[in-house]
């Protein structure tokens, strides 16, 4: 069972054809047999508006397609909508990406690679075929090796979503947690929000964990890290699908590459922006730091520009804005 499972995270055919696609954390079945057939998932419904459609590799570092209005026909759906705007191979029988635009899954340099789908950065739970496009959303695809992350549940890389436009067309309240309400960082990220339409609450940080509240922690990384969501970042990828860690005093944060190897080490006035989360909860991001600099550091680049394309950012005591996890060489 096990082994079956794994095979299909890493594009191969199951062991048992026909079962439904994997949920998060998989490289997602498209279960089309083929691109612009009518039983793409495409319904008779009005075409999603204002949609956005980015195809990237290596975890946003190379952008494939950004298009900010793709061609869309009718109620697409995230397979279709792809389909319908770049080259996509599928293999065995229609049931996997074999490829986008020449670029394919299975293996690359000894690793394994997928393609991976989110929309408003949140991984897809369902199969692309499965999954209706919604008005506003922002649809991106990503190739990358999932060898020390087969889940990766929110990237920050489509800022303002998911707080603009939501989760599956359903719009969430939002809450900005400060570890010091009175702070710059706590009043700048809340700003932010609230320039792109967002109506943020402002909290005291522990103010209680909703399944359809989308929250946003800000505080150092010694007083925020301890909850149970955000201390998964603390236990790596694996856990978080954040590709950075503190040390257990918060003072220094380690940041990784698509290996899980040290790519730097940063200690005073560093940064960390970056969204995970756990079970049936909307996701957390967290605007923090080694220290309140860092925290201020981290606020100042919570915007689009500083974000798009990126997983998560570090940000280092020189203001630098770097991907996490960080670029293969």
């Amino acid at each position: 069972m096990a082994a079956s499972r794994f095979a299909r995270r890493a594009g191969r055919p199951p062991s048992r054809p026909g079962r439904r696609s994997p949920g998060p954390g998989r490289p997602l079945r498209l279960l089309c047999l083929a691109a612009g057939l009518a039983g793409c998932g495409l319904g008779a419904g009005a075409a999603p508006t204002a949609v956005k459609l980015t195809v990237t590799r290596e975890f946003g570092a190379a952008v494939v397609h950004s298009f900010s209005t793709p061609k869309v026909r009718g109620q697409e759906t995230i397979m279709s909508l792809l389909m319908r705007n770049a080259t996509v191979a599928t293999r065995y029988g229609g049931g996997f990406v074999q490829s986008v635009d020449g670029t394919a899954g299975g293996s690359a340099g000894g690793q394994p690679v997928a393609w991976f789908y989110y929309v408003n950065g949140i991984q897809g739970a369902k199969g692309a075929a499965e999954t209706n496009v919604h008005p506003g959303d922002h649809v991106w695809w990503d190739w990358h090796d999932w060898s020390q992350a087969e889940s990766i549940p929110a990237v920050v890389g489509s800022f303002p979503e998911p707080f603009l436009n939501g989760i599956a067309g359903k719009r969430y309240p939002v809450r900005v947690e400060c570890a010091s309400v009175s702070e710059p960082a706590c009043q700048i990220v809340t700003s932010r929000l609230r320039q792109v339409g967002v109506p943020a609450a402002i909290a005291a940080f522990g103010s209680g964990a909703e399944p359809e509240t989308l929250r946003v922690a800000v505080g150092q990384w010694d007083v925020i890290g301890g909850e149970p969501i955000t201390h998964t970042i603390d236990a790596g990828p694996q856990t978080s699908g954040v590709y950075a860690r503190f040390s257990p005093d918060g003072r220094t944060l380690t940041l990784l590459d698509a290996e899980g190897t040290v790519a730097r080490t940063f200690t005073a006035g560093t940064g960390l922006i970056a969204a995970t989360t756990s079970g049936t909860y909307a996701p957390v991001w967290v605007i923090t730091g080694t220290d309140a600099d860092g925290v201020q550091r981290a606020a100042e680049d919570f915007n689009e520009v500083a974000l798009r394309d990126r997983f998560a950012a570090v940000i280092g005591p020189e203001s630098e804005v770097l991907s996490a996890p960080a670029p293969g060489t």
